[in-house]
């Protein structure tokens, strides 16, 4: 039997593929609630969560790009409240729809030997593992939800190799990561932990897939959420399979006729790529709706901006977080968001939010090679600003004149 030859796609529909699924085609401005956030979450797959607070947590800024009236409280009903959702890891922390959680036992596992394998983790806590184990855990099952500041009367002095924490916070770690505790809030953005059992009473009682169902769950959702996807952006969505895993779940569904192959062309002028899709993807690019014009600003962590290298060939778009660049070789700033108008990017803005003046300071915008900001554009990069002060809480907000991208590298940057 021959098989089928791959489908040639433009970059311009997996483009517009990919930002389907990733909720980027549906008014932004419609009504935000606990339902939509929750519905939005699950169509991405997660929201990943980050402390930097230059402008505005991460998460915070991925959810208000897709939903502009979005407000913080709403993910904390959602995670603290509801229960709809849950802290733990993907490819790093990140809230996830609790229905979810069975498949996390598998991930709980392979922590539990990786981590205990880990000769810095072991050294941190110490000789006694199993009995700082027990201690930690069994203080948090008397007291009840415990923040790891809670535990250092308990802990000697001094600084370790994994990454200076004290054997309690190691545990800690350990033991969310490994299913035990979860997080039952925040406070100051501080975890607080709680016996899992507590957090989560319903869907821990939950029974945890065989491998081979979570394999092709990990691999059907993935390719759910990209829309189009090779075997290594497949495994690297959730992390929760390697890639000799996925290989063969690919081999074995294209023989199924349950995924199609692709030949995906590149807008940066590199060879087209091999990718999958579901059967249905043809529909789903036909049938989207053209992506909202007005601009809208990007966290740095949005899972389109996420894949670098998927960013470069399918948005022409080269995008380095600079955070933890050295001052001088930046050639940005600290904390850059990328700016999209429909389905391109048309430049880069550096700002940092005052917090105690209650201003938001843009110190630069650049515009990329080819674009520049007409007075319609800063018209709505304007309105942009203005949804991202109402966010954030800035009473003010100041921009400068956009430059060309090749206007010279910044001098002073927003951590600056």
């Amino acid at each position: 039997m021959a098989t089928a030859r791959p489908v040639v796609l433009p970059a311009s529909e997996a483009r517009l593929l990919f930002m389907r699924q990733q909720g980027l085609l549906r008014d932004p401005a419609r009504r935000a609630t606990a339902a939509s956030l929750r519905t939005l979450i699950e169509q991405l797959g997660f929201v990943q969560i980050d402390s930097i607070n230059m402008i505005e947590r991460a998460h915070h800024l991925t959810l208000h790009t897709r939903l502009e009236n979005y407000r913080p409280k709403l993910l904390a009903r959602l995670l603290e409240r509801d229960r709809q959702l849950f802290e733990n890891w993907t490819h790093d922390a990140s809230a996830i729809p609790s229905a979810w959680f069975p498949h996390w036992k598998h991930r709980f596992q392979r922590a539990e030997r990786r981590i205990r394998a880990n000769r810095w983790w072991r050294e941190r806590v110490g000789a006694n593992v199993d009995r700082v184990i027990e201690e930690v855990r069994g203080r948090i099952e008397r007291d009840g939800p415990l923040m790891s500041r809670d535990f250092v009367d308990d802990a000697p002095g001094g600084s370790g190799p994994w990454w200076g924490w004290k054997p309690q916070k190691a545990v800690l770690e350990y033991l969310w990561r490994t299913g035990e505790l979860a997080i039952a809030g925040r406070v100051n953005f501080q975890r607080v932990y709680d016996l899992t059992e507590r957090v989560l009473p319903e869907v821990v009682k939950l029974e945890m897939p065989d491998e081979a169902s979570h394999v092709d769950w990990v691999c059907r959702s993935a390719l759910e959420r990209l829309g189009a996807a090779s075997e290594a952006e497949i495994a690297g969505f959730w992390r929760a399979a390697d890639l000799p895993r996925v290989r063969a779940w690919c081999r074995d569904a294209l023989k199924r006729g349950e995924i199609v192959e692709l030949l995906i062309e590149s807008a940066d002028g590199s060879k087209p790529q091999r990718a999958f899709a579901l059967p249905d993807f043809a529909r789903l690019i036909r049938t989207a709706p053209d992506p909202p014009e007005h601009v809208r600003l990007l966290s740095p962590f949005d899972p389109v901006i996420r894949d670098r290298k998927r960013l470069l060939r399918w948005f022409n778009f080269d995008y380095r977080f600079e955070a933890f660049v050295p001052a001088a070789k930046r050639r940005f700033g600290y904390y850059v968001l990328p700016i999209l108008e429909g389905d391109r990017f048309i430049g880069r803005l550096d700002g940092k939010f005052d917090r105690a003046a209650g201003e938001l300071r843009i110190h630069r915008i650049w515009a990329e090679p080819g674009e520049r900001f007409t007075k319609a554009r800063l018209a709505s990069l304007d309105e942009a600003l203005e949804r991202l002060a109402a966010l954030i809480g800035a009473e003010s907000w100041t921009r400068p004149k956009p430059v060309r991208i090749d206007a010279g590298p910044v001098h002073q940057s927003s951590r600056d």
